[in-house]
Parts: C-alpha cells; structure tokens; sequence
C-alpha cells in the first residue's frame, strides 16, 4: 500500500504563543510536507528555524491574502485572534469578520480539514457552570467580556460555515495558555495587575507595612494552565486527523492559586475578599472609561476548571508538563528577558 502524500497545512497566526509551537511541531512532522503561514509580523522563516514554511505576511481581513495561503492546502489551521479583545472596532473585525474569511476560504478551498483554535473563555464566566467543564456544556460566552464572547461567537461562526460540507472541523478550548513563548501571562489581567483594582483599604493596610516586593491579591479560585507545546501536540493530532472530529478541552494536570503564583515569583500574595473581586468585576462591566483589558476580572468571579479526559482518550493526547512545571518555566523565560525585576 502506498503511503499517503504530505499534507499541505495552512496556519494564520504563525507568530503567536501558540502559532510559533505549533509550526515546529509542524516542521517536526514526517506527514507534513509544505507550510503556507499567514501572519501581520516582519519574520524570517529561515532565522525561525523553518524550512518546509512559507511564510506571508499579510491580515486575516484581507480577503485576497486568505485565498492565497489556504489555497491547495490539505488542512487549515485558524490561531489568529485579537487575544485581550482589542478595543475598537478592529479588534471585532479581526476576530469576527477575519474568522470569517479564513473558515469560507477553507471550504472554498475543499480543505479536508479546518482546525479552530477557541479558549475556556468560550464557556462564559457563570456562577451555574458545572465545577468542572466537559465539551457538552455549551459555550455561551459572557457578554461584558469582550474576548468570551467574541470567542463564542466564532465557534458558532464555524459551525454554521462548515455544516453540510465536506470540511470536518476541530475546535480546542485551551485554558490559559503559559510557557516560555507565552510571557504575556505574566502580566496580564487577572492575574498581577488585579492589585490596580484592589480595595482602597487594603492599600493603606500594605501601605503601612514595609513591603520589599510585589504582592498578588489571592481570593482562593483555582485556575489552570497548559504549555504552549502541549497546545500544539493537539493540534498536530488534530492536523493528522487523529480521533475525531469535534470538541476538546486542553489543561495541564494539576490547578493553582495566586498564592502558587507569587510563591513561584518571590511575591506577597494577599487575601482578597471575594465581594471586593465581584465590585472591581461590576465596576469593569458598567463603567465606559475603564480599559477592555480590565474586564479580566470577571474571570476570578467563578472557578473555570475543565475535563481533558476526552482530548486524552480521542487524541491519545497526554500533556508533558504540568501546570507548576509550565508555571516556572514561563517565570525562568520572563526572568531573562527581563520582564520580572
């Protein structure tokens, strides 16, 4: 029996967190024989590391640029995305109408297969969610966050551009994504810059107090992690046409706490009531002058814990770092650039 052909895959946003591990895995892979990469960075295949990519540089709403990197591809792979709900009306565009354009140039195409890549997010940030979130629990989004919604809406998106087609459809939902590619966890809201929206009181209280380092407010919700590598051995199976097609969650084993956060960092981590974390969250979703980064808050309001035991029997899937080894080394990278002082 002959072996199969090289596939041809089409990735948009090859430069991410996500994007730059995954087109390594790709670059790893026997199966794969060609790279067509759509991305709005200045870079250099060759200086990445890459010798099956080509490499376009270019924006998911631009329709003619789409057409370019998907066509003749086996396998699209849609990562681009406006990942804090970039204010104004572009960051909408990017990840609505931009995710439109990728999905209808797949199908378009007769790609065999279109990998979507979504986020917990998607489930919405509910106090009635389960306490741990399988693939059946629908993802409705939370309107006063702008990346939840945006991030449901496109699931629906796909759905609704792939029903009836020949074009079967992976959609992963990974917890926050963390590793050393991924340093803007490090300083994203919810997670340290939370202290910018603590009780004034609480202020005066470390105010008082001679503090030598930065403190972390902790409410006590657990929250996951997953390595940027352990994302991209999915989306390789997934790529591969491993399991079947559907629906699958991504975690490391393990949770955190804030507290596990600034002990692994050397910080102070301080209780925070929960009502305070619940009026900051109110404050975000009501008030027009505070950032749309800010509306991060609402995750703290509710655990978000998922299942990946379906990615694990579906995709033979098996993540090879847990949540406090990926932790450290995402902290290891940000130490040396500089990040953390």
């Amino acid at each position: 029996m002959a072996a199969a052909a090289p596939l041809t895959v089409a990735v948009t946003g090859p430069t991410g967190e996500i994007g730059r591990a995954f087109v390594r895995a790709l670059e790893r892979s026997r199966d794969v024989g060609r790279v067509k990469a759509l991305g709005r960075r200045q870079i250099d295949p060759a200086s990445e590391g890459w010798k099956k990519t080509e490499y376009l540089r270019g924006d998911v709403l631009d329709r003619d640029a789409v057409e370019q990197v998907v066509e003749g591809a086996d396998v699209v792979v849609h990562l681009a995305f406006a990942i804090m709900g970039a204010p104004g009306e572009n960051g909408r565009e990017v990840n609505l109408t931009g995710s439109r354009n990728v999905f209808g140039a797949a199908v378009r195409a007769g790609a065999r297969r279109l990998v979507y890549t979504s986020s917990v997010a998607a489930y919405g940030f509910h106090d009635d969610n389960p306490p741990l979130l399988t693939e059946d629990v629908h993802p409705r989004g939370t309107d006063a966050h702008a990346y939840s919604k945006a991030k449901a809406a496109v699931e629906r998106l796909l759905s609704e551009m792939t029903v009836g087609t020949h074009t079967s459809t992976y959609v992963f939902r990974p917890c926050i994504v963390a590793g050393p590619d991924a340093l803007m966890f490090i300083g994203s809201i919810p997670y340290v810059q939370l202290g910018d929206k603590m009780p004034a009181a609480v202020w005066r209280l470390l105010d008082a107090v001679p503090v030598l380092k930065p403190v972390i407010p902790d409410n006590g919700i657990s929250f996951q992690l997953v390595h940027h590598d352990d994302v991209a051995a999915a989306l390789r199976a997934a790529t591969l046409g491993r399991g079947r097609p559907g629906i699958y969650n991504l975690a490391a084993h393990g949770t955190l706490t804030m507290r596990d956060l600034a002990d692994d960092l050397g910080w102070y981590a301080i209780p925070v009531p929960e009502l305070a974390v619940d009026v900051a969250a109110e404050m975000a979703t009501r008030l027009p002058f505070i950032p749309e980064d800010a509306q991060w808050l609402n995750a703290l309001r509710v655990p978000m814990l998922m299942d990946v035991s379906k990615a694990e029997r579906e995709l033979r899937w098996r993540p090879r770092y847990g949540v406090r080894e990926t932790l450290r080394a995402t902290i290891a990278e940000a130490r040396l650039s500089q990040m953390l002082r």
